[in-house]
């Protein structure tokens, strides 16, 4: 079993992709995914909220050495005595399995800093005695300030066995909201819609924000790699005006993807999203150059859409359904998470021939 710890990793970052069904239906859908990640040597990274549900998805894990990390509840309150026995418990039983697991900032670290760093410090405490715990992820996703993200994760910088999750989307759209309200006092960017009355009149300050997304990731990854803790990066695009996603979130999408328009922008009717293939080439590249490829792991963070992409290679694991339609969203998901892969792969690749001598002496 891998167990890739926060301070004794292996030397070849890891690539893991969102495991889940996300929609209706046996586990057929989970064996699909099983089998298409083996194929790909894509790593994997589990949503759960109880020891049963990742123990029954670890029975879907593509290979034993496949890298996994598990993200556990979103509404986890470190602050309690309960929460930090249930992350140990997860520790401890799960210490063979996953690497990592990621966990969510909160909002009342705002108002209760001192108290969250004494609470980590507390939860390192009782994973020390575990031994080899898996890496405990601090991940931005409250809607924090950035400055106060980066302050926290400055403080927890001595705590041993902590890393920081850096999900880009959520970065990024807090700076592009902070960057249209500079110029719309009062104004939520992401209050527009593609078909919003004054969007024409806006489009250029949208997009001048939308812009500025990789430029404040690139920046937090500088801040991080400072720390000489380990981060865990959420790749996944986004837009303000993306009404893409089936869960209503903003981000969560493709680096491929376009967000249409119904006039036309700079000659065209599809507007670039945050990041793009390039954006997130830079980003791979800054976060191998600031934290080398013993601290860093990455996710596809991807959400599935509505689109079907009919099942030719695996189609015997549904022949026992008669309506097809979610296996083929699965299917098409899938295909959208290893395209992104191969997104990665590149990106990976320039930054080892950009700076191959910094990279492989980073500490």
């Amino acid at each position: 079993m891998l167990n890739r710890h926060c301070d004794n990793v292996e030397s070849t970052p890891p690539v893991l992709g969102l495991f889940q069904k996300r929609m209706d239906g046996d586990d057929a859908l989970l064996e699909l995914a099983r089998l298409r990640f083996k194929e790909a040597g894509l790593g994997t990274e589990f949503y759960v909220e109880t020891p049963a549900q990742l123990h029954a998805l670890l029975h879907f894990k593509p290979t034993p050495k496949t890298p996994a990390v598990a993200h556990l509840d979103r509404g986890l309150d470190l602050f309690s005595d309960a929460a930090l026995s249930r992350v140990a418990d997860f520790a401890q039983h799960f210490k063979h399995d996953v690497f990592g697991f990621v966990i969510h900032d909160q909002v009342k670290i705002a108002t209760a800093f001192d108290s969250y760093i004494k609470a980590l410090e507390a939860l390192a405490g009782r994973l020390k005695k575990i031994g080899s715990s898996p890496c405990i992820y601090i991940e931005y996703a409250a809607g924090l300030s950035l400055d106060l993200f980066l302050r926290m994760c400055k403080a927890m910088a001595h705590i041993e066995g902590m890393g920081y999750g850096v999900d880009i989307g959520h970065v990024g759209l807090r700076q592009v909201k902070t960057a249209y309200a500079g110029r719309h006092p009062n104004q939520d960017i992401c209050d527009l819609s593609p078909q919003h009355p004054q969007l024409p009149e806006v489009i250029e300050d949208v997009q001048t924000a939308v812009r500025s997304a990789v430029k404040a990731v690139i920046y937090v990854t500088g801040v991080l790699g400072k720390t000489k803790r380990p981060v865990h990066f959420h790749l996944h695009d986004g837009h303000p005006l993306s009404t893409l996603s089936p869960f209503g979130v903003s981000d969560h999408l493709s680096f491929s993807q376009k967000i249409d328009i119904p006039f036309p922008y700079k000659g065209s009717k599809h507007l670039d999203p945050m990041f793009g293939p390039k954006g997130l080439t830079w980003i791979i590249e800054e976060a191998m150059r600031q934290l080398g490829p013993k601290r860093v792991s990455f996710t596809l963070e991807i959400h599935p859409t509505d689109e079907r992409l009919p099942i030719k290679k695996h189609a015997r694991l549904f022949t026992h359904w008669k309506d097809k339609t979610n296996a083929e969203k699965m299917n098409h998901w899938l295909s959208v998470l290893l395209e992104n892969q191969q997104l990665v792969k590149k990106a990976l690749s320039s930054a080892v021939n950009l700076m191959p001598k910094q990279i492989a002496s980073a500490p």
